[in-house]
C-alpha cells in the first residue's frame, strides 16, 4: 500500500523560508513523477512544481519559480521543497503527489486529476 507522509509546514512571516519534506512508502521512487500541489480556502487544488523519476526534467508554475527548489532523494524516498521569498499569497494547504504516469508534458503541470496518491496534506501560512 502506498503512503506518502508531508511534513514540514508552520507559519512563516513574508519574506521567510521553509523547508517541506515528503516520505513515500510501499512504492519504488524511482518509478514516479513526484511533485507539490497546494490549495487555499475556496480554491482548486493545483500543482505548482514536480520532478520527473529519474530527476532529469523539474517543472515549475511560474508563480513560484525562482523563489522554490524541488528535489529528491531516491535512496531515502524522500521528496523535498525549498521555499523561499515567502508571500502571503503562498498560504495554503501544501500536499505531495506520487504518480506512476507523468505529472508534467512539455513543462506543463498536469491537472491533479491525475494523481494516484496523496499525502495528507501540511499547511502553510505565510503571515504580512
Amino acid at each position: 500500500q502506498v503512503q506518502v507522509v508531508e511534513s514540514g509546514g508552520g507559519l512563516v512571516q513574508a519574506g521567510g523560508s521553509l523547508r517541506l519534506s515528503c516520505t513515500a512508502s510501499g512504492l519504488t521512487f524511482a518509478h514516479y513523477d513526484m511533485g507539490w500541489f497546494r490549495q487555499s480556502p475556496g480554491k482548486e487544488r493545483e500543482g505548482f512544481s514536480c520532478i520527473s523519476r529519474n530527476g532529469d526534467r523539474v517543472t515549475y508554475a511560474d508563480s513560484v519559480k525562482g523563489r522554490f527548489t524541488i528535489s529528491q532523494d531516491n535512496d531515502k524516498n524522500t521528496l523535498y521543497l525549498q521555499m523561499n521569498s515567502l508571500k502571503p499569497e503562498d498560504t495554503a494547504m501544501y500536499y505531495c503527489a506520487a504518480e506512476p504516469g507523468f505529472l508534467s508534458s512539455d513543462f506543463v503541470l498536469s491537472s491533479p486529476s491525475i494523481v494516484s496518491n496523496w499525502g495528507q496534506g501540511t499547511q502553510v501560512t505565510v503571515s504580512s
